[in-house]
């Protein structure tokens, strides 16, 4: 019960979190292309966990792909910071992105459905 409240807790969260991407988006369509595409996704992963929210379970798949997609990201971006590649206050985004994943994993529904 408790955990289920987390996670629902957590998509609501995340999903605003990435949901709010959509104000940047819109102000470095022009300017940064590669990145517009990129917050696009996070825009409609954050419409779908917002949705998930109802029924956890039956969104196992796209909480576990949230969560190991957050740590590849977070491993390219930690990757371009230390190579200085991009700006170190990049790293403040891998840390989130793995609580992201830490969480997810952690409280992601089980693959055999509850009675």
């Amino acid at each position: 019960m408790i955990r289920d409240r987390a996670l629902k807790v957590a998509l609501a969260l995340v999903g605003a979190l990435f949901l709010a991407a959509a104000y940047p988006l819109m102000m470095f369509l022009r300017e940064e292309p590669a990145l517009s595409m990129m917050m696009s996704l996070y825009v409609t992963l954050g419409v779908f966990l917002l949705l998930a929210i109802r029924n956890p379970s039956r969104h196992r798949s796209l909480i576990t792909f949230t969560a190991w997609s957050s740590f590849a990201h977070a491993a390219v971006m930690a990757y371009q910071a230390m190579r200085h590649m991009v700006e170190r206050s990049e790293l403040i985004g891998v840390a989130m992105l793995i609580v992201i994943g830490i969480a997810f994993v952690a409280l992601a529904p089980s693959s055999k459905p509850s009675n």
